[in-house]
C-alpha cells in the first residue's frame, strides 16, 4: 500500500529564497517541492480515482484564494525539531480545507492535533542546530504571496521522493 499526502504547492515569484533555506536545513528539499501539508502521510485502500472524486466533491465550493507566508517559528515534538515558515494570510481557508478533507473518508487519519498551517523549511537533528537555524533565518524579512488554485496529492516513493498523483483545481 502506498503512502500518500495531500498538500498545496504554492508558486511564489521569490521561491528561490525558500529553496535556499530548505537546501541548508530540510533533508527532504531534493525530494519534494516547498509545500503546505493539508493531510499528513496516510496509507489507505482508497484508490487514487476514489480519492480524486472525493477531493472534487468536498472541495467544489472552495474558490482559489490568496496566501501570504512570512516569518519563522520553531517546533519541537515527538516527530523532530522543525523550522516552519508561517502562513500569515489564508490561514482560515487552509484550516477549513484541512478540516473538510479529514471528515468522512479520511477521518480515521485525523490524529486530533491542533492544525496550524505552515511550510516546513527545516528539520534538524538537535535542538541546538534548530536554534542556530532559527537565528540564521531571522535575517529574512521576505513576504511570499500567491494565489492557491489547486490541491495536490502525492505519493511518497521508495527514497522519500514525491510522485504527483492528483491535482484538483479549486472551484471546479
Amino acid at each position: 500500500m502506498n503512502t500518500r499526502v495531500i498538500m498545496i504547492f504554492p508558486k511564489f515569484e521569490n521561491i528561490h529564497v525558500i529553496n535556499n533555506i530548505r537546501k541548508k536545513y530540510d533533508p527532504l528539499s531534493d525530494f519534494v517541492e516547498p509545500h503546505i501539508t493539508l493531510v499528513f502521510p496516510f496509507e489507505d485502500e482508497l484508490s487514487n480515482e476514489e480519492l480524486r472524486l472525493y477531493l472534487k466533491e468536498v472541495l467544489k465550493d472552495i474558490k482559489p484564494f490568496e496566501i501570504e507566508l512570512q516569518g519563522f517559528r520553531k517546533q519541537v515534538d515527538k516527530y523532530g525539531n522543525y523550522l516552519f515558515l508561517n502562513v500569515v494570510q489564508g490561514i482560515e481557508i487552509i484550516k477549513e480545507i484541512h478540516d473538510i478533507l479529514y471528515k468522512d473518508k479520511l477521518k480515521k487519519f485525523d490524529l486530533g492535533y491542533e492544525y496550524i498551517p505552515h511550510m516546513t523549511v527545516g528539520k534538524l537533528s538537535s535542538i541546538e542546530l534548530l536554534d542556530k537555524a532559527f537565528e540564521d533565518v531571522q535575517k529574512y524579512n521576505d513576504k511570499f504571496n500567491t494565489e492557491v488554485r489547486k490541491v495536490s496529492v502525492e505519493m511518497i516513493g521508495e527514497v522519500e521522493e514525491s510522485i504527483l498523483l492528483i491535482e484538483q483545481e479549486l472551484g471546479s
